[in-house]
């Protein structure tokens, strides 16, 4: 069996085995090092949803967004598809690609010349 398919089928296996529920990863090998990392580590969210819903995650990114191709390949129509991921994001958290940046960020800018005082000025009082 490939590797990354036995992978695939192990991480099936675990997420069946816990139906859900939260799980803390408490030690990670790097494959191929001899490293070992224990802690507690967070699964990323898209590892914390369902199978199911990974598995329809995946085929969406293999269709490039294309929804008319889902409507093929799960048998159901357009509305069904926009349900279902509407539901999924709905559970996701987004990042803010764009930040702010924090006081101390702002004011290294400035001491490094980055931007002028006036600039600085700008952006703390947009924090406010």
């Amino acid at each position: 069996m490939n590797p990354e398919r036995k992978h695939s089928t192990d991480w099936q296996e675990l997420t069946q085995l816990t139906q859900g529920q939260p799980i803390v990863v408490e030690r990670v090998r790097m494959t191929g090092k001899d490293v070992a990392i224990e802690g507690h580590f967070e699964l990323p969210q898209l590892a914390r949803l369902p199978l199911e819903d990974q598995v329809f995650i995946t085929a969406f990114v293999r269709c490039h967004g294309s929804i008319k191709e889902m409507e093929q390949i799960f048998g159901v129509s357009y509305p069904t598809i926009k349900s279902r991921l509407n539901r999924i994001a709905q559970g996701l958290e987004f990042v803010d690609t764009n930040p702010k940046p924090s006081r101390a960020e702002i004011l290294g800018r400035l001491e490094r010349g980055e931007i002028s005082a006036d600039d600085a000025i700008q952006e703390l009082e947009a924090l406010r």
